[in-house]
């Protein structure tokens, strides 16, 4: 089954290895049919610590890393990570 890859824009980098992301969607209501925007924050595991608040990633779903964390950075403002760091992080999800 392919991983779910999602856009969004990092709102936290507080955290040592993770950050936390605003994911944005639109939905059809079921009775208006009006377009209403629907957001979501999600924990993303980030190896190298590269990511600043205000930059725009794409994530991706992986094993669990923690208790909230399972998701990790793959792409920053349109360029792919390190792919060293982000093919350590997915050996070791496929690993167990």
């Amino acid at each position: 089954m392919p991983r779910r890859v999602l856009t969004g824009r990092v709102t936290s980098d507080k955290m040592d290895k993770t950050v936390t992301v605003l994911v944005d969607r639109r939905v059809m209501h079921p009775l208006y049919k009006k377009f209403i925007r629907r957001s979501k924050n999600y924990a993303a595991h980030d190896e190298a610590n590269v990511c600043k608040i205000g930059d725009a990633v794409r994530i991706e779903e992986c094993r669990p890393i923690s208790k909230r964390k399972t998701w990790i950075v793959v792409e920053r403002n349109g360029a792919p990570l390190a792919v060293d760091v982000v093919a350590a992080v997915a050996d070791a999800a496929v690993a167990g």
